[in-house]
């Protein structure tokens, strides 16, 4: 075998190798593709670990000053988006969430006025809210002739035990994982510079907008009180230094749990093995 090859094939497996298991909230059963083999119904192993992602992001987002603790509800983060979204979760040796991230598909039918990012400090801007209206509006259509989901990524914490580890990257690499499973996406995500988590998408191809050759700028968001950037992503065009990893998180990805939310089917398994 081609030594350059040995090499990259065993950084991949010491990336993948990780203490922490990964599972995915998925939106309803139909919503499953056939790419994905572990799809398992148990309505109230959804909504335990829901509640307790959202808990995480709600002790996180406080620390950090994101927001008050009286925007929480029963000590949970609860956003309108988390119902009908993907969520990637990674669990601790106790079976605990430990981070999470929301991936939220949109239809062709999507306006701008709908999505999260048209509420941002950027999207009110007398200077730049046109621009990013437009230029969003631009990557919609592309997304509509590619025939793909338009996709907003967000809701992104992590414990401080496994920030500015591997399993960071392992995160963002699952990201691209799931859009591929999924069958594709063009996305955005507005996300901080704090923790480094904007750092993190641009070294996996995630790109600032563009209107009329300028970019948009960072900016200030007095919602979580930091500043933040607009990034787009395309599911086939990571940055490609990353794309046998990506690969490798794509496999991972068709055999870990899935737990869909579909409250009106029941299962035995659930009683017996959800936890697994």
């Amino acid at each position: 075998m081609n030594t350059n090859v040995s090499v990259r094939a065993s950084r991949v497996k010491g990336l993948a190798a990780s203490p922490r298991q990964m599972l995915l909230l998925a939106p309803s059963a139909p919503a499953v593709p056939g790419f994905f083999k572990e799809v398992r119904t148990c309505p109230s192993r959804f909504e335990d670990l829901m509640a307790e992602m959202q808990t995480l992001r709600g002790r996180i987002y406080v620390q950090d000053g994101a927001i008050d603790p009286d925007e929480l509800i029963n000590g949970r983060h609860q956003v309108p988006l988390d119902e009908g979204s993907w969520h990637l979760l990674v669990l601790d040796r106790d079976d605990r969430v430990c981070g999470c991230a929301r991936y939220r598909e949109y239809s062709s039918q999507t306006r701008f006025s709908d999505l999260a990012v048209s509420r941002s400090a950027l999207a009110r801007s007398p200077t730049w809210g046109e621009r990013l209206r437009s230029v969003i509006e631009e990557e919609m259509t592309l997304a509509r002739r590619a025939n793909v989901p338009y996709v907003e990524l967000g809701g992104w914490a992590l414990t401080e035990e496994i920030r500015g580890t591997a399993e960071a990257l392992r995160m963002a690499l699952a990201s691209y994982g799931l859009a591929r499973g999924l069958g594709g996406g063009v996305g955005l995500s507005t996300v901080t510079r704090r923790n480094c988590s904007s750092a993190i998408l641009r070294k996996m191809g995630g790109r600032s907008l563009e209107h009329e050759g300028a970019e948009l700028p960072a900016y200030y968001e007095p919602q979580f009180r930091c500043e933040m950037e607009v990034l787009r992503f395309y599911s086939w065009a990571p940055n490609p230094r990353y794309n046998m990893w990506i690969d490798g998180m794509t496999v991972e990805l068709r055999t870990i749990p899935i737990l869909a939310n579909h409250r009106s089917e029941t299962s035995a398994f659930c009683a017996t093995s959800c936890r697994s």
